[in-house]
This record gives structure tokens, sequence and C-alpha cells, in this order.
């Protein structure tokens, strides 16, 4: 597609000798574009976009003004615009459901007449499969070997899956098991920067090769972590991803864009992981849902690019749809250091530098609004034992955690006690650490952090401490990178010893895959209702994620997650307890293990190399010995195993016309459960075990499934009797039509039976009910998108629900974008009934049209039928 361009943007520049057609924002803003030049970084590159995909349809010159003018209005008017990312990139959780709908998809085409090759991703897909890996082995050399073969037979049915897909559909890349995690192997091999493509009137005049900045969008919410190297990207729903894979736009309102300005340098003794949960406390308190936040300031220059990524993959955490830097030294250093062909850096710098994406640390730009941190200011912290943005100071998690014990754990004055582990000559109590995992790409795509973590453990090999019986230690590094420096740096001998073996390249611990505990451990745990502890190297600690054995989760850095390890318990204030004793019966201290910025320094210089990177990537798709044993059947078509409990045919599509029904009101509904706040899509769809009693526990045993083989629920979302079964199955989550009851449970009415939630919704499907959720602040928020929730109805406590109550919501017919609505509620018991406004969060005119088709998938599949019959004509 060629551009109508308006404003006569198209130029050429040349990088190490040569020419690239671009979209120039200053030829643009000279031919009228007032503004562009003077927008944030981030929306210069949404601006950009806008000008390379005007087509007079999706994107016109009114757009394009919009998007111009925001440097008057910053961001305070409403207008959709259409964005086309230059790629998607998904992981296996999210990912396979993806493919499934695809497939599905063809077999739908078939139905209706059409093509099912029309079914291709128009944009680059690359998928990592990351999220299958499980901590089942640990401490020893063999762990990795072990949990490969794991991985390999629990997966084998999804893996055969996604290798059909690969070579089913164009443009779809599979990177094997057993590579790294999407966001690290995206950030160190995968993103560009400045991507480039051969012009759709290549051989015309002003056509060639077009450079434009790299933009993604992907199935998993850290898909935010590229920010750091000056690509815009953000995590979507998979449907969305599914899509923009299509050709089609992602519809969005011109954002907010919040600048934060970082000044200064860090202390000694502190890390990127300090850093990025200051500043996730600082966010949350501001407030940027749905907002672009930006980087900026004299402390960007202070920084790698590592620790840029760093902050950017949090940006879920703080709320933000991204946290995006400009294009730096430390960018030109970084693609460099990682092996990127040098005319592609050439090609970053230069197009970064006459697109006004160069940072200038002196320039103020403008911001919708700012907030700012002087680094020298942070200081060691942890977060949690609940949520992300809850930092607390190293010095006061001992008695942070002892407040929560009591305050949110219930369990007063019972802080010293301590019961036996059978088989064990120890004890364990509340707030021991039982799981202590280096572990999720924020951390481990820092090499400062990671060898941090192995000097400390050197330094507490040579005083001779050792790690606490009772604490699961494992390291899953993002990418072969991280193994190979510290292998050539001799810090992996020092890890091994404290039991930090290598267990996987994956997410493991930070998405829940922390596999079991020793049996022994768990059962005094849950026998003696023990508040344990993890500490973790990863981004979310919500309730239920990390283990079922474990009720208080702390992030941290990696060399903090070593010290815990060694200090057994978050009760212990490191800053002032010993973490043991020495060879010679003296103490030994948290400072005086504590590596040096430069000790730290010398070793990254020196080992984590060129070289390195271009050898760990040199055959990234090519997997190990099991991967490349699965044969490749099928054609165009999937052929579906009915047997199958991970990949399953979805009846999305079945009866489908090509013209949708018609939207009605939604009347005398039930009410399925009242919640809340901060119900995250780790309660609503939770990715950890499964449990035997549970509806999708039950439903894999009458299907022959063994419970040592149940696996999780993101390794199942290809199959939707599973998925349907876990919608809120989170094993800590609270309704409060059940309030004395923790888990997925609601009480159906008018029976006032209570039952699984999944139970209820189909007693209330074949009575022919409706069903509502209500809930509070931050429903929806976490993994993909944080604006999850829809019909979210602010203040419901004050109504006084029940659950008994029947709700009708009017005005549907006819609705409209963030349209007033009407809620009738009537409750049975007294006769009365209540009416109250609530906005609707169908948020964009594109939007609207998904809902009226019922879904972007059969809007997507409405279009492309109806484009082959209108071609055939």
């Amino acid at each position: 597609m060629s551009s109508i361009d308006s404003y006569k943007s198209k130029a050429e520049i040349t990088a190490a000798g040569k020419t690239y057609t671009y979209y120039d924002l200053k030829a643009a803003e000279a031919n009228g574009l007032e503004g562009a030049s003077k927008l944030p970084a981030s929306l210069k590159v949404l601006l950009e976009n806008l000008l390379r995909n005007e087509d007079g349809v999706s994107v016109g010159k009114d757009d394009i003004a919009a998007l111009a003018a925001w440097t008057k209005n910053k961001g305070a008017v409403e207008h959709e615009i259409s964005f086309r990312p230059a790629r998607v990139l998904m992981q296996d959780f999210t990912g396979v459901p993806a493919v499934v709908d695809l497939a599905a998809m063809r077999d739908a085409m078939v139905k209706l007449g059409a093509d099912p090759a029309k079914i291709n991703p128009l944009n680059p897909v690359d998928l990592v499969i990351d999220h299958s890996v499980m901590v089942d082995y640990f401490g020893h050399t063999d762990s990795f070997g072990k949990n490969v073969d794991r991985e390999y037979e629990r997966n084998m049915e999804r893996y055969n899956f996604l290798r059909w897909g690969s070579s089913a559909f164009n443009n779809f890349r599979v990177v094997p098991p057993g590579t790294g995690i999407c966001h690290q192997v995206n950030l160190e091999y995968l993103a560009q920067t400045v991507w480039t493509n051969v012009a759709a009137n290549s051989g015309q005049e002003g056509g060639g090769e077009v450079a434009y900045p790299d933009t993604v969008v992907g199935t998993d919410s850290h898909t935010t972590m590229i920010n750091g190297l000056a690509v815009l990207g953000w995590g979507v729903g998979g449907i969305e991803a599914e899509a923009a894979m299509l050709g089609q736009p992602i519809p969005m309102l011109i954002p907010e864009v919040i600048g934060f300005k970082l000044t200064g340098k860090l202390p000694e003794d502190v890390t990127a992981t300090d850093l990025v949960l200051t500043i996730t406390q600082m966010l949350r308190k501001k407030g940027v849902v749905g907002k672009f936040v930006e980087y900026y300031g004299d402390g960007l220059q202070t920084m790698t690019l590592e620790d840029q990524a760093t902050i950017a993959n949090m940006a879920p955490e703080y709320g933000a749809t991204c946290g995006f830097f400009p294009v730096s030294q430390a960018t030109i250093d970084f693609l460099t250091k990682s092996g990127r062909a040098p005319e592609r850096v050439a090609l970053v710098e230069a197009y970064a530098k006459a697109q006004g994406l160069w940072l200038d640390p002196e320039h103020e730009p403008i911001f919708t609004d700012t907030l700012e941190l002087d680094l020298a200011t942070v200081e060691p912290s942890l977060a949690g034992p609940k949520r992300p943005q809850d930092r607390v100071a190293l010095s006061n998690v001992a008695q942070e955690f002892g407040a929560a014990l009591s305050a949110d754990f219930g369990k007063a004055g019972v802080e010293d006690q301590r019961f036996a582990v059978e088989g064990s000559d120890f004890t364990v109590g509340h707030g021991d650490v039982v799981i202590a995992a280096i572990t999720s790409c924020t951390n481990t795509s820092n090499p400062s952090v990671l060898i941090a973590a192995g000097l400390l453990a050197r330094k507490a090999r040579e005083k001779g401490l050792t790690v606490k019986p009772w604490v699961k230690t494992s390291l899953a590094p993002g990418s072969q990178v991280v193994t190979a420096y510290l292998n050539a740096a001799g810090l992996t001998a020092d890890l091994d010893a404290l039991g930090f073996n290598l267990v996987g390249y994956g997410c493991t611990t930070c998405i829940g895959n922390s596999g079991p505990l020793p049996d022994a451990i768990s059962a005094a745990i849950n026998a003696n209702d023990l508040v344990a502890s993890a500490v973790l190297s990863g981004n979310r600690n919500f309730e239920g994620r990390v283990s079922p054995d474990v009720r208080a989760n702390y992030l941290a850095s990696p060399p903090l997650v070593v010290a815990y390890a060694l200090a057994g318990s978050t009760k212990v204030n490191l800053r002032e307890t010993a973490l043991g004793l020495d060879k010679d019966g003296q103490p030994v201290f948290l400072k005086d293990i504590w590596p040096t910025k430069a000790e730290i320094a010398e070793l990254q210089d020196k080992y984590v190399t060129n070289a390195l990177f271009q050898n760990r990537y040199s055959d990234v798709f090519k997997g190990d010995q099991h991967w490349q044993a699965i044969a490749v059947s099928g054609g165009q078509t999937y052929g579906w195993d009915e047997n199958s409990t991970y990949v399953a045919n979805p009846p999305y599509f079945e009866g489908m016309s090509m013209t949708p029904e018609k939207v009605t009101d939604i009347v005398e509904a039930r009410v399925l459960g009242i919640f809340g706040d901060s119900i995250t899509t780790d309660h609503i769809s939770p990715a950890g075990n499964i449990k035997k009693t549970a509806p999708a526990g039950l439903y894999l045993t009458e299907h022959g499934v063994p419970v040592t083989e149940f696996n999780s629920y993101g390794a199942r979302r290809g199959h939707h009797e599973v998925m349907m079964r876990g919608t809120f199955a989170n094993i800590r989550i609270r309704n409060k039509m059940v309030p004395d009851i923790e888990g997925g449970v609601t009480k159906h009415f008018p029976s006032g039976t209570v039952m699984p939630i999944y139970d209820a919704a189909m007693r209330y499907q074949n009575e022919g009910r409706n069903l509502v959720i209500f809930a509070g602040k931050e429903y929806g928020t976490g993994s993909s998108r944080d604006w999850a929730a829809k019909f979210k109805i602010d203040g419901w406590a004050k109504l006084g629900l029940t659950g008994e109550e029947i709700v009708t919501i009017r005005g549907l017919e006819n609705i409209q974008p963030r349209q007033e609505l009407i809620i009738e509620l009537f409750r049975a018991s007294d006769g009365k009934v209540a009416r109250f406004p609530v906005r609707c969060r169908i948020d964009t005119p594109t939007e609207l049209e998904y809902y009226k088709n019922g879904g972007v998938m059969p809007y997507v599949l409405r279009n492309l039928a109806r484009g082959v019959a209108e071609a055939a004509e």
C-alpha cells in the first residue's frame, strides 16, 4: 500500500552508503502539519505511522492533523486513530489459542466457500515458546536437562500444533523451547529499532526500500520491555493480535503522555531493580492507566540500555500502556554489542537524528503532565507481599512483613511459632523463604544484576555461607546469552554451589511455573496454615500466582534473591542482622559480600561481548533434538484430534452468517459475581496450577488425564472447554456474594445454592439468563491490557449489592462509544427498583464494530470472506 501522503513528507535518507525512502516529520511540518516536531518522541513514532499508512479510509488527513494538534491539547481531546504495528510478538500460552483461532478461521473460510489460504499473517509474527517449562527439578547440575524432558512430555500436543502452524502460515516463525523468554529474545535479537521493507511501488518514482520505526504489539503484557530499545510496543489481547496479524489496524485513542524526568545517578548499592520498583510505586500513585510514559532527563545518560529495558518492562505494573525511551548512544552501543548488522546500526542513528527521535538531555519536551526522580534518592527495595507497586525499603521488610502477617493474613501473636518438617532436622515458620528464584526477563536481561548475584554468591561461598535447607532455589535466565557470560566469568560454579543451578530458559516462577515444593515442606506449611514467603526477581507477585503454598511474595533484585536464600526469612532485617557465620565463626553481614559497581562493570565489559550474542543467536529457530524430532504434518487446514485436551477446534464460528445479529438490550440478567478492587487478569483467568476439585480439574479427570499431567491453565489455553471452566478459578479470589469462602465460587439465585462459578454460569445459560459482573477499581489489570474491563461501575459498594438482584441494561440497540447507559436493579426481596447511569467502555468506533459483529474475529472473517466474494464477481 502506498500512502496518499497529503503532507508531502516522503523523502530520502542515506546511511552506510545506502539510500532509503522515509516519511519525514520535518517535511510534513514544512508542508502545513503544525506541531509535528514538538511532539514527544513516542507520539512522533505514531505520527510517522499515520503518515506512512494514510489511505483515506483507516487513516485520513484529519487523523494526522489531530495527532499533530496534540501539542495544543496534550491529549485532552478524544480522537481515534488506527495504528499499524510493524510486527507481532507472541508467547506460547497466549500464542497457542491465537493459532487455534487462525486454524478455526481457515475451517470457517472453507464453510463460507472461500479460500482458506486467505487466512495468513500479513505482518511478521514471531512466537517464542517460553511459558511452558516448570521447575520440577532444582538444585542439581542435571536439573535443566530433566526439566526440558518433562516439558516435552507435558506439551508435545501443543508443540506438534505449533510446528504445523510454522509450516502452514506465511510470515510466522516459532522460536523453540529452551531458547529464552520472548521479551529478552526480542530485545537481544528480533527488534531492530528501525525497520525496513520494500515499498509497494518500488520501481516507481519514490519507491525502493522504506525505513520506519520498529513497532510491535504482543500477546504478553511485558511486550512493553522493548520500549527500552526505542521500539514502541505494548501488550494486547490475543484476539487483537490476531487482527493485527491479518492486516487490521489497531484502534486507539490518541493518548496522554506523562513525562518522567530522571536526574542524577544511582547510589553504589542500588540496582536497576530497586529503581523500577520505585518508579512503579510513584506511577501507580500518579495514575497512568491508558497513558504513555516517556522518560527524559540527564539521568538517562548514566543508565545502560538494559537498565532502560528493566524500567520499560514493568509498564503493566505501573499501569501505563508503555514506558518509552528515545534513541540514544546507549541504544547504538547495545545494538552493536548484541550483534545487529553494522548497516542497521548506522541506519538507526541516522534515522533517529533526522526524525527528532534522538535523546537530547537538555531538551524539555511537551507532556500532558510530568514527575521527577533524583536517582540518588533511590534505596535498596523489595515489593510485596501482594502487589508490585507496594515497594518496601530493604531496611523495613521485616517490620512490614510483621504488620502484614497480622493485618492482612490474620496471624497476630504467632510470629515466632515454628513447626517440624517430617524427615528433616529443621523447622519452618511464618515468613520463611521457601522459594528464592532468579527469574524473569525483567531482570535476567540485565547483566549488571546477574553478575551482581554471581559475585554475591562467590563471596558468600568464600565466607562459608550456605542456603537454608527449606529454600527452593532456581536460576532461569531469559536467554542462553546469560549462561554464556556467567560461564565465561566463572560465576556459574558459585551460583551452583548455593543451589542456583540452571533450571530452564523460560518464565518459570514469574508466571507461576515454580513447580511443587518438596512434599514434607508443603505439608508442614498447609498443616499449620503458615504464611510462607517467596523472593523472586520477577515482575508480578499477585495472590496465588507464584505457588499455591506461598502467600507472601516479594519482588527483588537477583543479588537480593540470593541474600534472602542465605537468610531464609523475610522476618530478618538484612541491613542489621547477619546472614550467617563465616568459617571462623564471625558474623557475615550483607554489606560484607555486596559487590561494588566497579567489580560488576569489570566482568560485564570483559565477558558480555558481540561474539557471544552472535554465537547464541546464529541458529535461533533450529531448536534442540526434541524439537527437531517433531514431524510436521498437515496442509492448509489442521487435522483436529477430538481426544486432545490441549488443542480443540473452538465453536466461535459455528453457524456464523455473513450478516451479524442485531444488538439488543441486556434484560433481566443475573449477577455472577461481586468483586472488590484490584481483580487482575490472574484472578479472572489464571495461568497457574489446576486443582483436582476445580471444574477444569474434574473435566480433565473425566477425560482420562491423571493429576500429574494436568499441567497449567496457561498451557491449556488452546482448549476452550478447559478455559471456560478456569474462568475466575483463582484460589485466592473472593466473591462478595459468598464472603466466607475463598476461591472461584458463587451463589445461584433464586435457589441460593453455592457452587463453582462455571457451574453457575452453565446453569444460568440453561435457564436462558444473561449474566453481569460487578467489580471495583483496577478490574482487569495485569496481563496484556490495563483497561480490560467493560461496563465497569465505579462505587458499586455504595449500592449494597448482595447478588440476588436482577439487572437490566437499556440503550444497547443504538449504542455509541462511551455512551451513558442506564442500569436497572430489581431486588426481589423488597420489590424495589434502582436506576443509575454508567459509562460504556466501548471506547472507539472500531471497538463498536467489533462488538456488533460478536467480536474481532467474526468481524475480520466476514470482511475477508466478503473481499474474496467481491473479487470473484
